[in-house]
């Protein structure tokens, strides 16, 4: 299954990139995903990243063909 992975801020600049397909295989959790990622990048503090599956912060899913996950980094605000 092919899902659309958008990386910003910080995120971004670790992975060289703004965006990508992977084809993952079915039944592959959000959870995985974020695993899989971290460890190709080296993204740092892997536990401030939030994950968005098609602009909902809802990161207990199974990915489906389609879906778009955006990893965000951490937000400072008042």
């Amino acid at each position: 299954m092919k899902v659309t992975i958008k990386y910003f801020g910080m995120i971004a600049e670790t992975a060289g990139k703004s965006e990508e397909i992977l084809d993952l295989k079915s039944g592959f959790s959000v959870q995985d995903l974020k695993d899989l990622q971290v460890q190709k990048y080296k993204i740092a503090d892997p536990e401030a990243v939030q994950i968005a599956v098609n602009q909902d912060l809802n990161s207990n899913l199974d990915l489906k063909e389609g879906d778009e996950v955006a990893f965000l980094p951490p937000f400072a605000g008042g």
